[in-house]
């Protein structure tokens, strides 16, 4: 049997550090032990330099949540944001806010205090939490796409095809989904024997890094894994394409071309939020897939970049490019000024 299973002899130091799971015996009298905690690290070779590095995760920390924050306290209070475009945007910087707080704790916890352990459950629930709500995010860009589609197809009715009724059916439907395939993958790591590996690779915890620890076999957590990527990015990307393929088929058939572009236009945001959030996340793939030889800081670089460009970008970009959530903004500004 693989030398991993043979933990008959454990030094004391190690016994300190892993609790004993449910009592569990294998063939060769050794126990299966689950660690106390994972260890987490930061960024490799640069470990003396951690507090520095603090300073633009703090930045960019404080940047998501000021930005996707004031997205959605502008929608809340303006009326001539309520409408479904903007209901979808709250919903889509909502579930960013979420991203972000699923890894803040351990990321600054690292750099600001060096802090690198956490509980087992902890970092299971960090997983459930942060994969949940990227799951989310691509089903949120998902119904955008529909949004754009019935606003350019059928504009007259866009507002009684997409009722508040139906957009809140829409966005628990994508919670319900996301927390769904998540948690099967949640119990089957719960059960998993880990034989005292605790060593992540990234300063937060990853379904894809945390199934490379366990000593047995976990083929149906790569397979359950790969079912929901296929069913959530996979599907969602597919129709998110074959949604715009019949928006440029509609906008091939207006008349005008200023009522084209007019259209198009109404589109531009939420295609730059498409790219932003699945550019950095077929990157990310590649590189795990055929970039093993390349230096640890660029993986984990790609990786920073596919959880903190969406939230960072998207508000910018919608505030610049939306002209009724610019001018919500500088009209709220302006209030609070006279205020004072």
């Amino acid at each position: 049997m693989d030398s991993r299973w043979r933990r008959s002899e454990m030094s004391s130091g190690t016994s300190q550090y892993l609790r004993m799971k449910s009592p569990s015996v294998i063939s060769n009298g050794s126990f299966e032990f689950t660690p106390a905690t994972f260890t987490l690290v930061g960024i490799p070779g640069l470990e003396a330099e951690h507090i520095w590095i603090s300073i633009p995760f703090c930045l960019t920390y404080s940047i998501i949540f000021i930005g996707n924050g004031i997205i959605l306290h502008i929608i809340r209070i303006a009326p001539v944001l309520h409408q479904p475009m903007y209901f979808f945007l709250a919903m889509l910087a909502f579930v960013e806010l979420g991203v972000c707080a699923s890894t803040m704790p351990t990321v600054l916890g690292i750099f600001l205090f060096g802090i690198h352990d956490i509980s087992f459950g902890g970092c299971l629930l960090q997983m459930f939490s942060m994969h949940s709500f990227t799951l989310m995010e691509s089903g949120v860009l998902l119904a955008m796409s529909v949004d754009r589609f019935v606003a350019i197809y059928s504009p007259l009715r866009y507002t009684t095809i997409l009722t508040i009724p139906r957009i809140t059916g829409m966005g628990a439907t994508i919670a319900l989904r996301s927390v769904m395939l998540m948690l099967p993958l949640l119990f089957l790591l719960k059960d998993l024997p880990f034989c005292g590996h605790n060593t992540l690779t990234h300063s937060y915890c990853l379904h894809s890094d945390l199934i490379k620890l366990p000593c047995a076999d976990t083929r149906p957590n790569s397979i359950l894994g790969l079912f929901v990527i296929t069913s959530t990015f996979g599907l969602d990307s597919l129709l998110i394409v074959v949604s715009y393929m019949l928006i440029f088929h509609i906008v091939l058939g207006i008349a005008s071309g200023a009522g084209r572009w007019r259209a198009l236009n109404t589109c531009v945001s939420h295609i730059c939020a498409v790219l932003v959030y699945y550019v950095p996340m077929i990157s990310l793939s590649l590189l795990h897939r055929f970039g093993r030889h390349l230096p640890p800081l660029l993986q984990t670089f790609m990786a920073n970049a596919y959880l903190f460009f969406p939230p960072v970008v998207n508000p910018i970009v919608y505030s610049i490019k939306t002209k009724e959530i610019r001018n919500s903004i500088v009209r709220t500004l302006s209030r609070k000024r006279g205020e004072v």
